[in-house]
């Protein structure tokens, strides 16, 4: 039997709803949502080479190349070596699902305009680091690029949205990766510096709350795709991973400092994937599989958030061979520029196993045991509301500071009709919200926002896809890119309009 569980506030009143501020709201990103390839001096980032893919049959995303003999090739953009002297280029006869997206760049002040009618209070979005610096690592910015995030975010302040901005979400300039290459360089660290010291001087006073990098705990588990990075056959991958994500340890803390120097209002943080594991059984070796996973992942918190490796990280590095070169000055760093919040995303709950050659299940970024007890989307990902109650309370836990869930969604197909009746979307939806409102009122945890991922139609980062959409508002436009652009309300965006509207009262 379900029972409503009624809180008592320090007034004395009865807490049914979300704290009065509790910030509602959608997230996107700009390489699957923004579009406006090469528009007002944008330079090529990473997505950019990037072809679709089909995740219901197996298909990947490609890349296109130029041989050094002058051929050229298409190979898997996961798992495939690029020969030595390759270079990824953009070939026209290939459809490219970042170069429109759903064409935020045109349409911003339309879609904004459907934030506010659902009642947005925050829309967490990212600025594409190509279009402020367009090769990475010029001296100046982009002045058009600047415009156009002046213009979004005054679109959004005049409907009382507030922006939550992601600083680097698998955004990187295309010409950092070829020329430096990407993070195994310490350089980036500079380009990244001048990158943000850019956005916090100009948007100051408009932009309040940032994350400084997108699920960095993804750079463990796709390095291509998070970190810019190919690792070669005689690379050890864990050197070459945990280096390179040192250096964006580096960069975050100095972000920090520097945001917080330009102004004391800024409230910046990090942002990681979250992947709530079960042991398979009450076998101790599956309790320590669990266990163990789940370290792998707050290795990456524990340094944002503490401002230190744990000694778990460091002899985890130690037994696979990685020695960090750390230049003087850059534990005090990390001491020194600790985020302010933990931004994260929720999809599926995974399950640890100790046994060998068993098969595995595709999931969001990984890979897990099938969970019997519960049920899936057409991708495979687990639907498991209770795994979002987990995971706000073990980070909670773990470190204190304040939460923000900055994704959960649903991926499904939809049925084009005058409006769209997703009630799966909605369902997934009203259990996730209810188990982020039990969090809270039950459990005590502090969590100041919630953003429905891919609040509009959106291209899928790990498939390239528009057919498995998140969105609540719906967007005419098909997997090999054909389509009006036209956009639409869904069901869902009705219910998720009056849960705002109620503050949560409502489920």
């Amino acid at each position: 039997m379900k029972m409503n569980i009624i809180i008592i506030n320090d007034k004395g009143g009865i807490q049914m709803g979300f704290k009065e501020g509790f910030f509602w709201g959608g997230a996107t990103a700009a390489n699957q949502y923004e579009g406006g390839y090469l528009s007002g001096g944008k330079g090529l980032a990473i997505q950019d080479v990037i072809t679709g893919g089909d995740g219901r049959n197996n298909i990947p995303r490609r890349m296109a190349l130029k041989l050094a003999d002058g051929s050229t090739k298409f190979i898997d953009r996961r798992g495939t070596e690029v020969p030595d002297g390759a270079v990824p280029y953009v070939d026209e006869d290939t459809y490219y699902p970042s170069h429109v997206a759903t064409d935020f760049y045109h349409h911003y002040k339309e879609d904004i305009a459907l934030f506010a009618e659902m009642g947005f209070r925050c829309y967490r979005m990212s600025i594409a680091w190509s279009r402020i610096f367009p090769n990475g690592d010029e001296e100046q910015p982009n002045e058009e690029g600047l415009q156009f995030y002046d213009r979004v975010f005054d679109e959004l302040l005049k409907y009382h949205i507030t922006p939550v901005v992601t600083i680097s979400h698998y955004e990187i300039p295309y010409h950092l990766v070829k020329e430096y290459p990407s993070w195994s360089s310490r350089r980036m660290v500079d380009f990244y510096c001048r990158y943000c010291e850019v956005l916090f001087k100009r948007y100051k006073g408009k932009v309040k709350y940032w994350m400084t990098f997108n699920e960095i705990n993804v750079n463990m588990l796709h390095p291509e795709h998070a970190l810019g990075i190919e690792i070669k056959p005689d690379e050890n991958p864990y050197q070459v991973i945990y280096q390179a994500s040192h250096h964006e340890f580096v960069a975050s803390a100095k972000a920090v400092q520097i945001g917080h120097s330009i102004d004391p209002d800024n409230k910046i943080g990090m942002m990681m994937l979250y992947p709530t594991f079960y042991a398979e059984t009450c076998n101790p070796e599956d309790q320590l599989v669990r266990m163990e996973e789940m370290n792998k992942h707050y290795a990456f918190s524990d340094v944002m958030v503490r401002g230190e490796y744990s000694s778990n990280m460091k002899l985890y590095l130690k037994r696979h061979d990685v020695s960090i070169k750390m230049e003087p000055g850059d534990e005090g760093v990390l001491k020194a520029g600790t985020v302010d919040y933990i931004g994260f995303s929720y999809y599926n709950s995974n399950v640890a196993t100790s046994r060998k050659d068993i098969q595995l299940i595709d999931g969001n970024m990984i890979n897990s045991v099938k969970n019997k007890y519960l049920t899936e989307s057409r991708w495979g990902w687990s639907i498991d509301p209770m795994g979002l109650r987990i995971a706000l309370n073990e980070l909670y836990g773990r470190y204190h500071i304040p939460l923000f869930v900055a994704e959960n969604g649903f991926g499904a197909i939809d049925v084009p009709e005058e409006t769209i009746q997703d009630d799966y979307r909605i369902a997934y939806l009203k259990e996730h919200v209810q188990a982020l409102k039990d969090a809270i009122l039950i459990d005590g945890v502090d969590c100041f926002g919630y953003t429905v991922w891919g609040c509009i139609d959106l291209v899928s980062v790990g498939t390239g896809e528009m057919s498995k959409r998140y969105g609540m508002i719906y967007v005419d436009r098909d997997d090999k890119g054909n389509g009006s652009l036209v956009r639409s309300r869904k069901k869902s965006f009705y219910w998720y309009q009056n849960l705002i509207k109620t503050n949560g009262k409502i489920l």
